[in-house]
């Protein structure tokens, strides 16, 4: 089922294939759906002339995202666009090879010059280097900005002029940085009197992966700026101040809940960046806004290590550790998927993901922990979960987040953190809210969210409230003195 039926996105123009006069800018949007603090709508606009905006469901774009992010993303285009209407504009929407669409595009609008803002991972980066080339070729003036970070991955250098590889440095160097304050939305879209023809959001099915549990999710998502806006708003004047203190009890709204919106660029990081930084109390004393600030450029330094190590979101950023006996996919890693290892802790955070689209940053540690080293599983099995199921998923983060965990990776836990779900649950969910949330065998009155995780899944995962749960997968000491002990032997090999 559909979350919502895709209203078309198309100014409904027949495209007007008579010659027009050079000039314009084609904007091609990617990960940046916003209209605020835009560097490349303020470049277009400054140029005086028409700007046609553009999304392009390319090959590169279509096989990054999986069921649950491409679902958001129908929704944050649908919210952008609405946008744009509103302010006598409009979004154009095509599918197929970036280059050839672009200049069609071109053909199409007379347009001479192309606008986007950076990606950093291999497939995008390559992509756009072949675009650029060819634009370039044909004439085409073509410019890039950034749009998504702080600052760019290739800015901040260590005192050999290399890049990082522990994050506290990092941080050290990223706050000595400026950072530019943020604009606001553009006063003139510069619409054009023509309008290529633009695809339907609806032809591209982008909800189709997701199935019934589209419906679920939806109850739990608010996709755009405005939104992204709003809960800004919230956690700065409701969470940051206690942020350091809160943010890992799970049960409690302690989180931004940022990254979905900042995932598609509907907010700039620079903007939450000087909200927080500028935010005061009642009394009119700063709120403390370090801790929170510290997790934002985690974001930078996923982005900075997938940017100079590329192998970072598939491969083990230690090469050392292909030798580590991992298993592949097994029956273990099914029930760990399905919520149904046993664990309450790792079940509870494995439903909210499939319930809501995101779960909280504590309980990604704990899960990826657990498959990791309880089961024994290879860190790529849960990314490509994550990749799956998460709406706020994030190309650079969710790589660098798993590899941590697991211990191949950069500025990486030791492979003996090993998190067990049970104290993990005392620590931070003691009044059972979490649990009790999102788990519903044995409850009297379940939680709607525990009885909406049945509504979401497979039919034939043939999973049913009423059931009994489940005995756990593993003893919890027994997966722990397993994974010392394979630890052991990889380090002593």
């Amino acid at each position: 089922m559909l979350a919502r039926a895709a209203m078309p996105l198309s100014l409904d123009r027949e495209m007007d294939v008579t010659c027009r006069p050079p000039g314009g800018t084609l904007l091609w949007l990617r990960r940046d759906l916003r209209l605020a603090d835009h560097p490349g709508w303020e470049l277009a606009i400054r140029k005086g002339e028409p700007v046609w905006p553009v999304f392009i469901l390319d090959p590169v774009t279509e096989e990054a995202y999986g069921a649950a992010p491409r679902w958001r993303l129908g929704e944050s285009l649908q919210s952008l666009a609405s946008a744009l209407t509103r302010r006598g504009s409009g979004l154009i929407l095509r599918r197929g090879d970036a280059r050839r669409v672009l200049q069609n595009l071109i053909a199409e609008t007379g347009a001479q010059r192309v606008i986007w803002s950076d990606l950093y991972d291999e497939r995008s980066a390559g992509r756009d280097e072949t675009v650029h080339a060819a634009l370039t070729a044909d004439g085409i003036e073509v410019a890039t900005v950034n749009a998504s970070l702080i600052i760019e991955p290739w800015a901040v250098k260590n005192r050999q002029g290399g890049h990082y590889r522990v994050f506290t440095p990092y941080w050290k160097a990223v706050r000595q940085h400026r950072v530019p304050r943020p604009s606001g939305s553009p006063q003139d879209l510069r619409p054009p009197t023509h309008w290529p023809a633009s695809e339907q959001l609806s032809e591209w099915k982008l909800e189709a992966a997701m199935g019934r549990g589209a419906v679920i999710v939806a109850l739990h998502t608010q996709a755009g700026e405005s939104a992204a806006y709003d809960r800004l708003g919230r956690f700065v004047e409701s969470a940051l101040e206690n942020y350091q203190s809160e943010r890992n009890f799970t049960g409690r709204d302690a989180t931004s809940r940022l990254s979905g919106h900042l995932a598609f660029g509907e907010i700039s990081p620079h903007r939450i960046w000087h909200a927080c930084l500028n935010a005061r109390d009642d009394n009119g004393q700063p709120r403390e806004a370090a801790p929170f600030l510290r997790q934002l450029v985690w974001r930078e330094f996923a982005y900075h290590l997938l940017y100079h190590s590329p192998q970072l979101e598939f491969q083990n950023w230690r090469p050392e550790w292909v030798a580590f006996p991992w298993r592949g996919d097994n029956p273990d890693a099914e029930t760990w998927r399905r919520g149904m290892t046993g664990i309450e802790m790792v079940d509870a955070a494995m439903r909210e993901m499939y319930v809501t689209g995101t779960m909280h940053n504590r309980a990604r540690m704990l899960v990826a922990s657990f498959l990791t080293k309880h089961l024994l599983t290879h860190w790529r099995v849960g990314e490509a979960w994550f990749r799956e199921c998460l709406t706020d998923w994030d190309i650079a983060a969710n790589a660098m987040g798993w590899q941590w965990t697991a211990g191949s990776g950069p500025d990486a836990a030791p492979y003996f953190r090993i998190y067990n779900p049970d104290i993990q649950a005392r620590k931070f969910d003691a009044r059972r809210r979490y649990r009790d949330r999102f788990l519903a065998e044995g409850r009297l009155i379940p939680h709607s969210d525990a009885l909406g995780y049945f509504d979401a899944v497979p039919r034939s995962w043939d999973l049913s409230p009423d059931q009994a749960y489940p005995s756990p997968v593993i003893d919890l000491k027994a997966g722990r003195e397993r994974a010392l002990e394979a630890y052991r032997k990889f380090r002593d090999r």
